[in-house]
Parts: structure tokens; C-alpha cells; sequence
């Protein structure tokens, strides 16, 4: 199977839709035809369209903007790291902010470059 990509999301349409009419898939979709017209003529849809219209080809909207899943988490992960650390820091009342935030930004430093190195 070609690579999904969100610039041939009009091909894909075009070819699943075959020779059901527009109004049927545009209703069937949840948006107008002209919507549908425009996406399959390879305009870029907004994201709720882009939504529904994933839904409907049953793609996965990741893998059409090619985004690895394993970043998505990474991403995560290091948000709710921070969120830990930032916790614990504020947690002692006599701690200087501006100090908190120094450690909090050496702590989250180190554990990138320790990631890095696959620790």
C-alpha cells in the first residue's frame, strides 16, 4: 500500500467514494459537498473536517499527518515530568522560586541527556 500523507487525502477520497455520488458521501461524512468537492481537488481541510473524513476512510489521523505514535508519548511523558517536578519543588514553602525553577529546569537537563544516551 502507498504511504498515507495528508496531500493525497484528496486521491483517497476520490478512490473511496468511486462512483457513489458526492451528496450521498458528503452526507454520509457529515459535511457539505462543496467540502468534499474542494478536499478531493486538493484543498486542505479544517481540522474537524479532517477528523470526519479519517473517520469515514478509517485512517488513522497520525499516521495521515505522519506523526510517529512514539513521539505523541515522549511528549507526554515529558509534560507529566514536569508537571512532577514542578510539584515537588513547590512543595517546600521556604524555596525561593526563582531557585525552584533553576533546579526544575537542571532536573528536566539531565534527564533528556540521559535519555539520549538511552539510560
Amino acid at each position: 500500500m502507498a504511504r498515507i500523507n495528508l496531500l493525497r487525502l484528496g486521491k483517497l477520497v476520490r478512490e473511496r467514494r468511486g462512483d457513489q455520488g458526492i451528496r450521498k458521501v458528503a452526507s454520509d461524512i457529515g459535511v457539505s459537498p462543496a467540502t468534499l468537492s474542494r478536499v478531493e481537488r486538493g484543498k486542505l481541510p479544517d481540522l474537524e473536517t479532517f477528523t470526519k473524513i479519517c473517520e469515514w476512510l478509517e485512517v488513522d489521523p497520525a499516521e495521515m499527518l505522519d506523526i510517529k505514535k512514539g513521539l505523541v508519548v515522549k511528549k507526554r511523558e515529558q509534560q507529566n515530568s514536569q508537571v512532577v517536578v514542578a510539584a515537588h519543588l513547590r512543595a517546600d514553602s521556604a524555596q525561593d522560586p526563582e531557585a525552584a525553577q533553576d533546579i526544575a529546569q537542571l532536573i528536566l537537563a539531565a534527564q533528556r541527556t540521559l535519555a539520549q544516551r538511552g539510560t
